[in-house]
């Protein structure tokens, strides 16, 4: 057992100003999944993200981005039977909804410098399966870790097979692709509020969409889907996923400081990338160009153990575990996991290889000089 306070992968990072929030929807007993916070909370996202100036979007605030996944494919019309495209190497939070609606997950392989969706594997997968005669209804790409996937390849192939984009952003509030904010970017997006995110809500997240209509039907099925009457009527299976006034209080407060979080995680990332220079054998996620801005809502490294005298990914997870010190492997890809192994892949071994040699570092914002100190003192041993 270690002596030393635990050191976490990600962990909630208040900024002092939720309170107030909070208090307030006491106060006005606004405690309900509607109020003054959540309209506020997603007037704050629509201006943080806000595209251009000759475009909208509009922010429907929800339970969850699992909750954000689900209406955006029920909004474009995903039904049982159905083929949705999904990046494998992913939480599964991205691909159950598609089993919710009784859809098919057909997974796709990673490039090797975003390690998100490989473009080529894309356009091969959705050929196949045209010429099997289902064409995918959707594509779920997913900016992992908070780098940003490589969107205008990807863009270019939906556009010309004519497949939407949900881009799930999940973990890249904040990140930057070619001058537009991750979220904005595809027919629609999802973020998350998890405890664990760049910002949290306790549990949350929110649907970005295109279209004032598009929100107020994911608004509408968020809430049960009750039809305009004075009695309680259904004309359409809703849920109960709208995020409460009290956790959109939580919300309003955190966005006042998202970019000096985003601003601190990126300052990890920087120590990170001092420590492993010209470390042989090590490689840091980094953005391949200056058109990419991440989060680095996680910093996440490949161990080549043939090339580091034998240590592989699970000696440093092991190390940093013994001095109380959370890391993370990679996610475990989607065509690996027991739950889909009937599903379709496409793509190399490249997801494969990361989930086997990859780790997730320490990156929270709330990390202490000292905190700092020790992960440097492992690292430096480690790499020894």
């Amino acid at each position: 057992m270690s002596e030393y306070s635990k050191i976490w992968l990600s962990s909630p990072h208040m900024g002092g100003t939720e309170q107030s929030f909070v208090q307030e929807a006491f106060e006005s007993n606004w405690v309900a999944p509607l109020g003054p916070n959540v309209t506020g909370f997603e007037s704050d996202l629509e201006n943080y993200l806000q595209p251009t100036a000759s475009e909208s979007i509009h922010i429907a605030a929800l339970s969850s981005g699992t909750a954000a996944l689900h209406l955006a494919l029920i909004l474009l019309g995903v039904k049982p039977g159905d083929e949705v495209i999904c990046q494998s190497l992913t939480f599964s939070a991205s691909a159950n909804p598609i089993a919710y609606l009784g859809a098919k997950p057909i997974f796709i392989g990673s490039e090797p410098e975003t390690w998100n969706l490989c473009p080529n594997a894309l356009e091969v997968a959705i050929k196949d399966r045209i010429a099997k005669g289902k064409k995918p209804k959707a594509i779920i790409a997913v900016h992992l870790y908070g780098m940003p996937c490589k969107f205008d390849e990807i863009r270019k192939i939906s556009d010309c097979h004519q497949i939407p984009i949900v881009e799930d952003s999940a973990e890249a509030l904040g990140s930057v692709y070619k001058g537009r904010k991750c979220g904005t970017l595809g027919d629609f997006g999802i973020l998350s509020f998890n405890g664990n995110k760049i910002i949290t809500t306790s549990g949350g997240g929110a649907l970005v969409a295109r279209t004032k209509a598009s929100k107020g039907k994911a608004v509408f099925l968020a809430t049960q889907a009750r039809d305009a009457a004075p009695h309680y009527q259904h004309s359409e299976i809703g849920y109960n996923y709208r995020l409460s006034n009290i956790c959109a209080g939580i919300g309003r407060g955190q966005m006042m400081v998202l970019d000096k979080h985003i601003a601190l995680r990126r300052e990890m990332h920087h120590i990170y990338e001092t420590i492993f220079a010209g470390v042989e054998g090590i490689t840091l996620l980094s953005e391949p160009d200056s058109g990419i801005f991440s989060n680095h809502w996680l910093s996440a490294i490949l161990i080549d153990s043939k090339k580091t005298k034998g240590k592989n990914r699970e000696d440093l997870r092991l190390l940093f575990d013994q001095h109380n010190i959370e890391s993370r492997p990679l996610w475990k890809p989607m065509h690996l996991q027991p739950v889909f192994s009937n599903c379709p892949y496409y793509g190399g071994d490249v997801a494969g290889q990361l989930f086997e040699n990859g780790l997730c570092l320490p990156s929270g914002s709330n990390l202490t000089h000292a905190d700092k100190q020790r992960i440097r003192s492992i690292l430096e041993k480690f790499i020894l």
